[in-house]
C-alpha cells in the first residue's frame, strides 16, 4: 500500500509518500480502506519530534480516517465488512495510508448522508468542541467567547455553540475569517490582532489556544462564568496564571480542562454519533478547507502550519 512516512524529524520535506506492506487486522480489529484521513496539530507537533517517546522516525502520521472496512479480525463481526465507517486510531497513529487496521471498539458506522471527508472534518475537532461546552455546562442565551474560532477546535466550537444556543464571540486572526465566521452566525468577531479590543465579559470560554494570553482572557470571566481550556496550539500558559484565577475569588471562576485522552472509547464513539446525525440532519455543517492527495502531505501540513485553513484540513489516498 502506499503510505507517509515521517524519515526524520522536522520540517514538511521530511514527509515521503512509500510503499509499505498490507496491514492486517489483528483479532478485535477491522481493516479499513482509507477514504480520507484527517491532518490535524497534533500530526504537526509529531512530525516535529515534540510528543516525546510516543514516535520514532519512520512512523506513519495520522489518528483519524473514515473509509471502508475490507476485512475483520477475530472475534469480530462480519457484518461490518463493506461498511462505511469513521475511525478512531491509537496514538502510533497510521491514517497517512491507503489501508489501516483499528479497534472495532473504536470504529463509528457513518450515516448514508455523511461522506468520508466529511466525517473526518468533525472528527477529533468536533468531540473536543461538543464536550467542552458540555463540560462547561452550557445554557441557551449564555455569552460565549471562542479563542481560535478560525481553527480545528475553534471553528467547531463556534457552530456547536451557536447550535446549542449561546450568543458566540469568535475570536479570529483575519477580516476574511472574521466575514466567514459571521456569515455562519456569530454573534460578534473579534480581530485579535486588533490594537483596540472591545471585550465584554462572558459565561463561557473555549480556548484551544492556551499560550501566554491566557490569564488576560481569565479576566474576561462573568460572575460564575466557566473556562474550558481544551488545547494548546500557542503552547502552555504562563506558570502564574493561577494568580490571575485567585484573584478573581469573590467572582466564584471556575477552570476545566479537557484532553481526550482521558475520555473511554464508549465517550467518544457516543459524541461521535450524535455529532454525525446532526450532520446528517443538516443540522451543523461540517467544513473542510481542502482535500490533498497523499503525495501532496507536505503541501497539507504547510497549509495547517500557515495558519490559512478555514475548516479542516483532508489527506485522501
Amino acid at each position: 500500500m502506499k503510505a507517509v512516512v515521517v524519515k526524520a524529524f522536522g520540517g514538511t520535506e521530511n514527509l515521503v509518500l512509500a510503499d509499505l506492506p498490507d496491514p492486517r487486522p489483528r483479532p478485535g480489529e477491522v481493516l479499513v480502506e482509507v477514504k480520507a484521513a484527517g491532518v490535524g496539530h497534533v500530526d504537526v507537533m509529531s512530525r516535529r519530534g515534540e510528543l516525546g517517546g510516543s514516535f520514532s522516525p519512520g512512523f506513519v502520521p495520522g489518528l483519524e480516517v473514515a473509509g471502508v472496512v475490507v476485512e475483520t479480525g477475530e472475534d469480530v463481526d462480519d457484518a461490518w465488512v463493506g461498511r462505511r465507517v469513521y475511525a478512531m486510531l491509537d496514538r502510533t497513529g497510521g491514517g497517512y495510508a491507503g489501508l489501516v487496521t483499528a479497534d472495532v471498539e473504536a470504529v463509528v458506522a457513518l450515516p448514508d448522508q455523511v461522506g468520508e471527508a466529511e466525517a473526518v472534518a468533525l472528527g477529533f475537532n468536533a468531540v473536543t468542541a461538543l464536550m467542552s461546552f458540555e463540560r462547561a455546562e452550557v445554557r441557551k442565551a449564555d455569552k460565549a467567547l471562542v479563542r481560535g474560532a478560525g481553527g480545528g477546535v475553534g471553528l467547531m466550537a463556534t457552530l456547536l455553540g451557536i447550535h446549542l444556543g449561546a450568543a458566540v464571540t469568535a475570536v479570529t486572526s483575519s477580516a476574511l475569517r472574521g466575514e466567514r465566521l459571521a456569515a455562519l452566525g456569530a454573534s460578534t468577531v473579534v480581530n485579535r490582532f486588533a490594537v483596540a479590543q472591545a471585550y465584554e465579559e462572558y459565561d463561557i470560554i473555549i480556548d484551544p489556544v492556551g499560550g501566554p494570553e491566557f490569564d488576560r482572557f481569565l479576566e474576561k470571566l462573568a460572575p460564575n462564568g466557566r473556562y474550558v481550556l481544551c488545547g494548546g496550539v500557542a503552547g502552555f500558559p504562563t506558570p502564574d496564571f493561577g494568580s490571575t484565577l485567585l484573584g478573581r475569588f469573590t467572582a466564584s471562576p471556575t477552570l476545566l480542562m479537557l484532553s481526550l485522552s482521558s475520555i473511554s472509547r464508549a465517550e467518544l464513539r457516543a459524541r461521535m454519533e450524535r455529532l454525525l446525525e446532526l450532520v446528517a440532519g443538516k443540522t451543523v455543517a461540517s467544513l473542510i478547507d481542502e482535500a490533498f492527495p497523499l503525495a501532496a502531505a507536505a503541501h497539507a501540513h504547510d497549509k495547517l502550519e500557515s495558519g490559512a485553513a478555514f475548516g479542516k484540513v483532508v489527506l485522501v489516498p
